[in-house]
């Protein structure tokens, strides 16, 4: 099977010239020419990788490279474009964790944010962990949540484009969240997401009471999420699977691309590619797109 190395860094800060691909290519056999994905800041070549030499090949790319801010993968030339994005949204769509924003109008923010990074990092089960923090908020006005979905969340670079571009080509975008269902709502319908799933927080006279409904969407409802999705688009192997944390991991694992995104160390660690320089445009040359094809 014919593979591609890709090379990406960072738009904001472009890291590739041809002294470096010139270092890459004197490392590794190329079997053809650099394809600029976009000047300076990605592009792709063919090699000549048998399964059991990707992981050496990777390894030689990654001393090659050096200190360069440079993310890398090793992918196989076919099917390169997928039909589904199923996106995590905290910390991979949007850069904060929308939990961790509601806790700071409690005056709460360290106490729960602990939690959540000890949950991201597979420390303590998502779902306890999500029951546990939620606890926490109890009468948090609707207001509340609504004033921190318009002023306090950001875009993470590029997942506008990313959504957009895959959209524009046929792929069904979705987002599913171990989050709440007003974030998500929001989320999808600025980045044009065509669906949303959530965790549902329990109301009472427009505040939190603290509950979380049940059944709670965790590692397992994220994965079952992708089975279905994918259904009718051909198959896992059609499929790209974006987060961070640990309870992304399930539906990185089973996706034909699974992408850890600035993510924790033991989502980088087993994911098929992992992110940590680039923006989520770095998903779409992944797949092949150049810089010129990508949707406004």
């Amino acid at each position: 099977m014919s593979h591609i190395l890709v090379l990406i860094s960072n738009p904001a800060t472009p890291a590739l010239d041809q002294s470096l691909i010139d270092l890459v290519t004197r490392e590794i056999p190329v079997d053809g020419p650099v394809r600029w994905l976009a000047p300076d800041i990605a592009c792709e070549m063919p090699i000549n990788a048998e399964q059991g030499n990707i992981e050496r090949l990777q390894e030689q790319v990654q001393q090659a490279v050096g200190t360069h801010q440079i993310d890398l993968a090793i992918l196989p030339e076919q099917g390169r474009r997928k039909k589904l994005l199923i996106a995590d949204m905290d910390s991979t769509m949007i850069e904060q964790e929308c939990i961790d924003e509601i806790a700071a109008t409690l005056g709460l923010r360290e106490e729960i944010s602990a939690i959540t990074e000890r949950a991201m990092n597979g420390e303590i089960p998502f779902n306890e962990a999500l029951r546990q923090r939620v606890s926490h908020l109890r009468g948090v006005s609707r207001q509340d949540i609504d004033e921190i979905i318009a002023t306090r969340l950001t875009y993470s670079p590029g997942g506008k484009q990313l959504v957009s571009t895959m959209s524009a080509n046929g792929a069904l975008c979705a987002l599913v969240s171990g989050g709440f269902t007003p974030f998500t709502q929001a989320i999808a319908e600025q980045l044009g997401f065509h669906e949303n799933r959530a965790n549902r927080l329990e109301f009472k006279d427009d505040a939190l009471t603290g509950k979380v409904l049940e059944p709670i969407l965790g590692a397992t409802a994220k994965k079952q999420a992708l089975l279905e999705l994918v259904e009718g688009r051909g198959g896992l192997e059609s499929a790209l699977a974006v987060g961070d944390g640990a309870n992304d991991l399930a539906m990185i694992r089973e996706a034909g691309l699974g992408v850890a995104f600035h993510a924790k160390p033991l989502v980088a660690k087993e994911a098929q590619v992992s992110i940590i320089h680039g923006d989520l445009t770095a998903l779409l040359y992944l797949q092949g797109y150049e810089i010129t094809e990508f949707a406004s």
